[in-house]
């Protein structure tokens, strides 16, 4: 495997991972998580991805913010692989954050401001210890098989908890 190819895998891992980590931390169920490539509908490709179980969820105060903190989750992740935003590698997330956003604001600078303060949030979550260790084991975990279960996600997660709390 090339480098940049190397890369760019570890790379989706860590954003599927952060996706996943946000979510089981937001009350959310992870019913998998891949980073095999598929073709889209669109025609584009996805390189990975993170599936969140349907109707599994814990009451949540806020469920527009937690879905935009768990979209944010996977650019921001990848960024403490790669030391940078991939805004490219998340342009769908980030679309549909901001469409998700509007609905709270009615001008472009509130969305942008508002769009800020979520970035940030998810910043300030995943920097916790026990959610960075988590977005890397389950990071490697994909690595290594490709595909793991919601269940492998969550063992890690509560592991991580633990032994950082």
């Amino acid at each position: 495997m090339g480098s940049a190819l190397g890369n760019r895998l570890v790379a989706t891992a860590y954003h599927e991972a952060g996706h996943a980590v946000m979510a089981i931390s937001l009350g959310r169920a992870i019913e998998k998580i891949t980073v095999s490539p598929a073709q889209l509908a669109t025609g584009g490709i996805r390189l990975g991805a993170c599936k969140i179980q349907k109707g599994r969820a814990k009451p949540t105060d806020d469920r527009l913010e937690d879905d935009v903190l768990i979209l944010f989750a996977g650019m921001v992740a990848e960024s403490q692989f790669t030391n940078q935003y991939c805004e490219l590698g998340a342009a769908q997330d980030i679309q549909i954050a901001k469409r998700l956003l509007a609905t709270r604001a009615q001008t472009e600078r509130q969305i942008e401001k508002l769009y800020r303060r979520m970035l940030d949030k998810t910043e300030l979550i995943l920097s916790d210890e026990s959610h960075t260790q988590s977005i890397k084991r389950i990071a490697a975990e994909l690595l290594a098989r490709e595909t793991i279960s919601g269940r492998t996600v969550r063992h890690i997660f509560e592991e991580m908890s633990h032994k950082y709390s």
